[in-house]
């Protein structure tokens, strides 16, 4: 029995070495209480108890290969030769599995992620959306922060007049609607009717004239939304960047309703705090319902590809350890 409980350890041990720990906020998260050496489940009386999944009913690609690929250990990263399982967050590269293997998601909008430099690579989870949503995912490292477009983006983190998901875009129409009304007598220079204006109207014609089905895929395109910032970062470094300049001025969204499902809650901290792919995953999910207006069918549900596999093994090294 104590060699069985020995190898679990040594399991559980493995899989917080290679995890995320307590990143970004939508409520603030925290995926991984690795960053405090000291909190253990035992720790707090608030801890989640074991479950076999993640998420009920969660859509996702099979995770055989990931099965196959723990069977085979650590492998190194072909490009800086560190020692992986999965994928290289340095690299942002998949290790021992190859991308057909993976699943590859779509998302409705581009998702920035500003990252701490002081947040440890192998435990932020936001390298989890940048390898499974590529062309849509972006993480820069603070204090680079690009020039974005304050009427077209949000900013997901908490604080004073922050919005739900529900009341983003009318929040986000309202605000814009005042900078109108506020350069209203500004003198305007008048211009000819340009091809791209014409290629613009005959597209909302277009789109007008369609089926839902066939606009389903547009429909974003429409909206005054096109990037969301989530920022990367443990909560004691999170004010640095949110009170950077540069990104003021942004509407600020708020998940208050969702909770983590990390196997080792914070002692102290609400159930409310999010790892950073439980965050982008929660406002997806949201943002298909309340600004798409569309049923959700699991079209973002393998952003946890990953963090579901891992938390599945978390919790079986916990019950072989006698943990839960």
């Amino acid at each position: 029995m104590s060699s069985q409980i020995s190898s679990a350890v040594k399991v559980w041990a493995h899989i917080l070495k290679l995890q995320p720990v307590n990143i970004y906020r939508a409520s603030m998260s925290s995926l991984d209480a690795s960053q405090h050496p000291a909190t253990t489940p035992s720790d707090s009386s608030e801890a989640p108890a074991c479950t076999e999944q993640l998420l009920p009913g969660l859509k996702l690609r099979s995770q055989e290969v990931l099965e196959k690929a723990q069977r085979k250990g650590r492998l190194k990263c072909s490009k800086c030769g560190g020692s992986r399982m999965f994928f290289c967050y340095t690299c942002c590269t998949l290790v021992g599995v190859t991308p057909e293997e993976i699943p590859s998601v779509k998302l409705p909008l581009k998702v920035d992620i500003i990252k701490h430099p002081n947040e440890t690579d192998g435990k932020s989870t936001a390298i989890h959306a940048k390898i499974l949503a590529p062309s849509d995912v972006t993480i820069y490292t603070y204090p680079c922060i690009p020039d974005f477009e304050k009427d077209k983006v949000v900013l997901v983190f908490p604080g004073p007049g922050a919005v739900s998901v529900h009341d983003m875009l009318q929040c986000l129409h309202d605000q814009n609607e005042r900078k109108s009304r506020s350069s209203f007598d500004e003198p305007r220079i008048k211009r000819l009717k340009t091809e791209d204006d014409h290629n613009a109207t005959q597209t909302a014609d277009r789109l007008e004239s369609q089926n839902p089905e066939e606009t389903n895929g547009l429909e974003s395109r429409r909206l005054p939304l096109q990037r969301v910032i989530f920022i990367d970062s443990t909560w004691n470094q999170t004010k640095k960047i949110s009170t950077d300049e540069r990104l003021q001025g942004f509407l600020r969204v708020e998940l208050t309703t969702r909770k983590t499902c990390f196997w080792r809650h914070q002692k102290g901290k609400p159930d409310t705090y999010l790892s950073t792919i439980e965050a982008i995953y929660y406002f997806l999910n949201d943002f298909h319902q309340h600004c798409l207006a569309q049923e959700y069918n699991g079209e973002y549900d393998n952003l946890l590809f990953f963090y579901s596999y891992l938390h599945s093994l978390v919790n079986k090294a916990k019950v072989s350890a006698g943990k839960c």
